[in-house]
């Protein structure tokens, strides 16, 4: 029997969550620069495109490699709305205005990153527990909870209500609950989808008051 979401539903302009963990539930990420490394492969998959400079030598056609990186920019098929990256799992909100913008981002950010891991620790075979997992969101309310969810991830709490100042998720690095809080989130980072529920409330008083709505809708979100 396939594993639980490895079967997916490619659906134009669908919400999803995507998630994936190391085989035998590996560290995925060891060290600042691994994360790092996995955050610029979606900048430069979701980045808008560079235009091409009117002083450049190649005015009536580019190399092979320079016309080839633009060909591959996706962000005209797929938006990023949240992340979340832990040692060894990672979240991704994303919205897919093609059916199969999805598939070609994770190809791609996943093969890239367990080249460059398997080379850096010199190491070989297979990084991640199998494909990626993909959930199709419906509603709304799911859809506002699994930001939360997303954000909440680095935060260990055995308690409801609201959470310390020490607990904050704005304070861990590898994720993007700290640009929903800026003014001005990197282009490859889509806030306002989510924000627009939020105009006349806090987002972060959503996420940070978090009291649990109930144990189920937990328990589907979290990894099997």
């Amino acid at each position: 029997m396939p594993a639980k979401n490895t079967i997916k539903t490619y659906t134009e302009h669908g919400h999803y969550h995507i998630y994936n963990r190391g085989v035998d539930k590996r560290d995925i990420f060891l060290d600042d620069h691994d994360y790092q490394t996995f955050l610029s492969l979606l900048k430069t998959y979701l980045s808008p495109p560079v235009k091409p400079d009117p002083s450049s030598p190649f005015k009536s056609g580019r190399p092979y490699r320079i016309r080839r990186r633009r060909d591959m920019n996706l962000r005209a098929e797929i938006q990023l709305l949240a992340y979340c990256l832990m040692p060894n799992h990672f979240h991704l909100l994303i919205r897919q205005n093609t059916t199969r913008g999805m598939v070609k981002l994770m190809r791609r950010v996943c093969t890239s990153y367990v080249t460059y891991f398997n080379t850096k620790y010199e190491r070989s075979g297979t990084l991640f527990e199998g494909v990626y997992k993909a959930v199709l969101i419906t509603g709304e309310p799911y859809f506002l909870h699994l930001s939360r969810y997303i954000h909440l991830n680095p935060v260990k709490t055995t308690k409801l209500g609201p959470l310390s100042t020490s607990q904050s998720p704005v304070n861990y690095p590898y994720s993007s609950y700290h640009w929903y809080l800026d003014p001005c989130p990197p282009q490859w980072l889509n806030t306002s989808l989510i924000l627009a529920h939020f105009r006349h409330t806090s987002y972060s008083g959503f996420v940070e008051d978090y009291k649990l709505d109930s144990q189920s809708f937990v328990e589907n979100l979290t990894l099997e």
